[in-house]
């Protein structure tokens, strides 16, 4: 670890574990990362607390705090999605008493990770073209649910504006998906991407096409299998998948790369080449060879949105 920079806690929140590491700079300690359920905890206070506790450092010890959060982030404060846990940057300064203190959506976390992720933590999917260094990225996540923001590299640092681009609605264009989507609505009426592109939304994809219910993990087990009912659950969810990014390229003209993240994601890397991404994600009419331009890596780092973390806190 760098020793020019004062002591940091970065912490990754998500629907069911908190991650939390120090770091100094935008520089992780691989050994202090320790995973906590949610679960067992009231909120993260107590996880902070514990962490502190075991790692013998005070409160005092750290000069910068970094939170993210899987939900929407706004003036500094965010509600979690998927857990009733509210986390305010106010009350972290005040708490840690740290000079610089942050909130960022998860997504925005992985965002300012990107160039600080070891090559053999990157996979890539489609070739990445030459591009000037200010080029805009893209981060599209796949997880328990589904978001994706860009990420602007300007003279006054880097941007990462957040997003909540899974509640968009399910292409039309994919034929496949309309006589589907009256199945694959949030409950509300609403048949949005991250009803498909999702944990949940690989069961309910399944559901729709077969009628019967399968976890993931079933589903994942039975496609390596060969099982065909399996097998077209995999197939157009990966259609999906290309489809829907295709479009998210299209609206954020990432020349300098589009970065895959997430558990789901992760679990259907094996079968992104075979089940036709590249081809769903070039399927734009008359624009299919501009897509040429954006490459595609997937990123198998588990604490990416860690050093994102930390550095943000860095270039603050």
């Amino acid at each position: 670890m760098h020793d020019d920079s004062g002591l940091s806690l970065v912490a990754d929140i998500g629907g069911t574990n908190t991650r939390v590491a120090l770091a100094r700079g935008p520089v992780i300690a691989p050994d202090s990362i320790r995973r906590f359920r949610n679960a067992d905890h009231a909120g993260l206070a107590t996880v902070l607390h514990a962490y502190l506790g075991a790692a013998d450092v005070t409160p005092a010890d750290i000069d910068g705090v970094c939170v993210a959060a899987a939900g929407p982030v706004r003036d500094g404060v965010a509600q979690l999605t998927n857990l009733d846990w509210r986390i305010d940057r106010d009350v972290l300064a005040q708490a840690l008493t740290a000079d610089k203190v942050a909130v960022l959506n998860d997504l925005q976390a992985q965002g300012h990770a990107i160039g600080h992720i070891a090559s053999e933590n990157l996979t890539a999917i489609l070739p990445q073209p030459s591009h000037t260094e200010q080029a805009a990225k893209l981060v599209v996540g796949i997880g328990t649910g589904f978001n994706a923001c860009p990420v602007f590299d300007t003279g006054a640092g880097r941007f990462v504006p957040p997003s909540e681009a899974g509640h968009v609605s399910l292409p039309a264009s994919e034929a496949a998906l309309l006589p589907l989507v009256l199945q694959l609505t949030d409950g509300h009426g609403h048949a949005s991407v991250e009803e498909v592109l999702s944990g949940r939304g690989v069961s309910r994809l399944h559901r729709a096409l077969h009628g019967r219910e399968a976890t993931p993990g079933d589903i994942l087990a039975a496609m390596a299998q060969n099982e065909p009912e399996a097998v077209a659950t995999g197939r157009l969810f990966v259609r999906v998948m290309g489809v829907v990014i295709g479009d998210l390229a299209l609206s954020h003209l990432p020349f300098g790369g589009i970065y895959l993240i997430g558990g789901v994601t992760r679990h259907f890397l094996p079968w992104l080449g075979e089940m036709g991404f590249g081809d769903a994600f070039r399927d734009k009419g008359r624009f299919s060879g501009f897509m040429e331009q954006f490459g595609v890596t997937v990123v198998t780092d588990d604490y990416a949105a860690l050093t994102g973390c930390a550095s943000h806190l860095a270039r603050l």
